[in-house]
């Protein structure tokens, strides 16, 4: 994907278009997240089977397929065909349904279920302003890729540290910088061009990618909401 253009955008046509195809990958890979995590998380035969005992090597085993697949599809979904792309890209929202479905053994169902509105509340009015804003946001790109380390590193220290104000500090760090990267992801894909001389079938598989960035925005998003909204079954 290109990066900010410096004046105007793509037709509104084209625009719309493409936009529409990424929300709609988005919406399918979340349903399909939320199906397969609701079910699982709905038998305690199922928790469990996969969180308990051998059951957890699956699921580490599962956690790597699904980065193997994210890795794939974002920098070989040119060298894949469509069938492929949304092929890896669904199976990747299924598996990461089976990895998620643990939250269904921690929190209630009811607070889980108001966590997911509230953060579709929030996705959608930041997707609004990182649309609507004249700010370039691709200046935070630099700043974001580096905080998104740093929080990965603290999340990795308290694996072992278990300091509850690390824990609160690693939220609140995720909230803020899961909603930037929701504005910043939006407005790249604003300026999104097709590639000269593409088809229709390289703008889908570009859209597949773009719902990709969405979709782990907003996953993750809820799941650091999840921690500050969720109610314990403890």
């Amino acid at each position: 994907m290109n990066g900010l253009a410096s004046e105007g955008i793509a037709p509104p046509r084209e625009e719309s278009s493409y936009f529409t195809q990424v929300f709609a990958w988005m919406a399918i890979a979340l349903a399909i997240t939320g199906a397969v995590a609701a079910g699982i998380g709905s038998s305690s035969t199922a928790l469990h089977a996969l969180f308990a005992g051998q059951g957890r090597a699956v699921v580490i085993v599962l956690f790597l397929v699904e980065l193997a697949l994210v890795g794939a599809l974002a920098g070989l979904v040119q060298h894949m065909g469509l069938f492929e792309a949304r092929a890896i890209f669904l199976a990747y929202a299924a598996l990461n349904g089976v990895t998620l479905s643990v939250i269904f053994a921690v929190y209630t169902t009811k607070s889980i279920a108001s966590t997911f509105f509230v953060t579709a509340g929030m996705f959608g009015g930041i997707a609004f302003w990182g649309y609507v804003t004249k700010t370039d946001l691709t200046r935070w790109g630099d700043f974001l890729f580096m905080a998104l380390w740093g929080l990965l590193l603290g999340l990795i220290v308290n694996l072992f540290w278990l300091n509850q104000t690390l824990y609160w500090v690693t939220t609140a760090v995720g909230v803020v910088l899961f909603s930037a990267l929701t504005a910043y992801d939006v407005q790249k894909l604003k300026s999104y061009e097709p590639p000269p001389g593409s088809d229709t079938v390289v703008v889908e598989k570009d859209a597949i990618v773009g719902a990709l960035a969405l979709y782990l925005d907003f996953v993750n998003l809820f799941l650091y909401l999840l921690r500050i909204l969720g109610r314990s079954k403890r």
